[in-house]
């Protein structure tokens, strides 16, 4: 029995892969910051998998650092082992916000928010070799920029789809990197494209663009169940044991974009990170 740590567990995709791990025996951990959504999550998680007694569950916004330091102090005090980290918590903005740490939300989120906690729960995650780490990116990252002279636009030419996919770049960034620190450890790495998946995370985009996403959903987007399946591959599956720093499209490994393959761009990343979250 692995135990799991599950972000943005309270819907969509994080839910259903909490499901199908919970069926497999794992112990699942649910993070999600919303109480209401995590009791009714907690009790769906429950039920469908059939297991005796609820899964484990924390709050945590990921646009605040200081709930995500709890969050880790939390766990490294009840658990003594981390098998699998799934950092699939992200969001999308109607319009430019900045988080309580004066960080662009969407980059703070779906970026800073795994870089931190992944980085705080690391010594965990070695002690429980083997150990795995997954990352939900996107398909976005392909036609995403990384200025990180100003990764939140502070300086203009912010838009929902730009700071989405910059977000998104920074996690396979972010993937291969880790994984090279991690050489010999005993933790994988991989980061994921599971899909156009109908979830609510484009329930905020501007208006111009609902009608496509109304379109999109009815006609090429998957369920959040089927895009679970390649987050569940990567947390569980013998087939990938061993291999890591990878970028998955679905279920097949593909060749990320070429600024996501940029090693040097990727360790200037990480330092630009690290300074923001303070580590």
């Amino acid at each position: 029995m692995s135990t799991i740590l599950i972000t943005g567990a309270t819907s969509g995709i994080g839910l259903e892969a909490a499901v199908a791990l919970a069926r497999q025996g794992n112990r699942l951990v649910l993070v999600g910051r919303d109480q209401r959504k995590m009791n009714a999550a907690v009790d769906e998680v429950k039920r469908r998998a059939g297991m005796a007694a609820a899964p484990d569950s924390w709050l945590c916004d990921f646009g605040s650092q200081a709930q995500i330091g709890k969050l880790a102090s939390d766990v490294l005090a009840k658990y003594d082992r981390l098998d699998v980290l799934v950092n699939n918590a992200g969001l999308a903005t109607r319009r430019r916000e900045v988080t309580e740490d004066r960080i662009e939300r969407t980059l703070a989120v779906n970026h800073l928010g795994p870089f931190l906690l992944t980085n705080l729960l690391l010594d965990l995650l070695v002690k429980s070799a083997p150990a795995r780490v997954v990352n939900v990116a996107s398909v976005e990252h392909y036609n995403a920029t990384m200025d990180l002279s100003d990764l939140g636009f502070e300086r203009g030419g912010w838009s929902i789809t730009k700071a989405y996919g910059r977000s998104k770049l920074g996690n396979v960034m972010f993937t291969r990197a880790l994984a090279k620190r991690l050489e010999g450890k005993g933790v994988t790495v991989n980061a994921v494209h599971p899909g156009a998946v109908a979830t609510g995370i484009w329930d905020k985009a501007p208006g111009w663009m609902q009608p496509m996403i109304w379109l999109a959903k009815k006609l090429i987007m998957i369920t959040p169940e089927k895009a679970a399946k390649s987050v569940v591959q990567l947390a569980s599956s013998a087939e990938v044991e061993g291999k890591t720093g990878l970028y998955f499209n679905k279920l097949e490994p593909k060749e990320p974009s070429k600024l996501a393959l940029d090693d040097e761009l990727a360790e200037r990343l990480w330092a630009e990170s690290a300074r923001l979250v303070k580590l």
